[in-house]
């Protein structure tokens, strides 16, 4: 099942949701780190719910950043998003040790940990982009992005995330869904939406099952009528290039140009989220020198 997301809402308009199916992209995410089986569940998770909060943004140029660290094994979890969802993101410690529940499941909650912050990070192109930062609730990534909605946002929202690891190591499955409840929604819908969402299986389990991401919805939703609204297909996408990298070493300043180019002569910059790395030669830097000196 090739990755894609939807978008969508009851017909009364009381509803909003979004699901996603992201195997290929969290498959992805785990070759280019080499991640652990809990590290790229921790990676998985964050990479999904980034997809999905993406096509929230309303502009092709907004984008928006992801970032958590409960001071755990694991360490500090980035995504980068925009309104396309693809997306792209990293982790400090791909070698996370195997840590499960006693159910056997990836114990992501302790790989997180949970003494610091969740933080979201929107730039829409103004003087200053928004920041939205809460404490960490359960470091398992789902509880906390559906606390960020209730606390910054002020939105009821329901978050399932899951990752599903085999034992070679591969990521047999991944997805994920949000639902949020709208001003208009009255307590008949929201009780008959909360009896569903405490009846249904792990996303994992759907997806392994056969379910695709309108079958999550409908099994989800159960009689209430809705509609989809956008259904696209994303990816790993990193947007990293030389010249991006160029405008990285100009930024550090002259000062540190010239220590690079006495003491190394040359330089090879990695990217955080595709390992791709990028080389310069002594003559590239000195250009790059030159436009740092200029204030280019």
């Amino acid at each position: 099942m090739k990755d894609y997301i939807l978008r969508g809402a009851s017909t009364d308009d009381s509803i909003r949701f979004f699901c996603a199916i992201t195997t290929e992209m969290v498959e992805e995410a785990r070759k280019i780190h080499n991640c652990s089986p809990v590290s790229i569940a921790a990676l998985g998770r964050m990479l999904t719910a980034g997809s999905m909060m993406g096509i929230m943004l309303k502009s092709d140029n907004d984008t928006m950043t992801l970032q958590i660290n409960g001071k755990g094994p694991a360490g500090s979890i980035v995504v980068v998003t925009d309104n396309t969802g693809n997306t792209r993101g990293y982790i400090a410690n791909q070698d996370v040790e195997l840590m499960q529940h006693e159910n056997g499941k990836l114990d992501v909650g302790s790989a997180v940990g949970i003494d610091g912050v969740l933080t979201v990070i929107r730039d829409m192109g103004m003087k200053e982009p928004y920041v939205g930062q809460i404490p960490i609730v359960t470091g398992e990534i789902g509880d906390d992005i559906s606390s960020y909605f209730a606390v910054s946002e002020q939105i009821p929202t329901a978050v399932g995330l899951g990752v599903l690891v085999e034992v070679d190591g591969h990521v047999a499955a991944s997805g994920g869904f949000i639902i949020q409840l709208m001003p208009e929604a009255d307590s008949a819908v929201i009780q008959k939406l909360e009896e569903r969402l405490g009846k249904i299986r792990s996303v994992t389990e759907m997806i392994s099952s056969g379910y695709d991401a309108e079958g999550i919805i409908k099994n989800i939703l159960g009689d209430i009528e809705h509609k989809i609204l956008e259904k696209k297909h994303i990816a790993y996408k990193c947007n990293c290039s030389k010249s991006r990298m160029e405008k990285a070493l100009v930024s550090i300043g002259k000062k540190d140009l010239e220590e690079i180019i006495q003491e190394q002569g040359s330089a090879e910059l990695v990217c955080h989220f595709c390992n791709e790395k990028h080389y310069f030669a002594g003559d590239e830097l000195i250009k790059l020198l030159e436009k740092a000196s200029a204030g280019i």
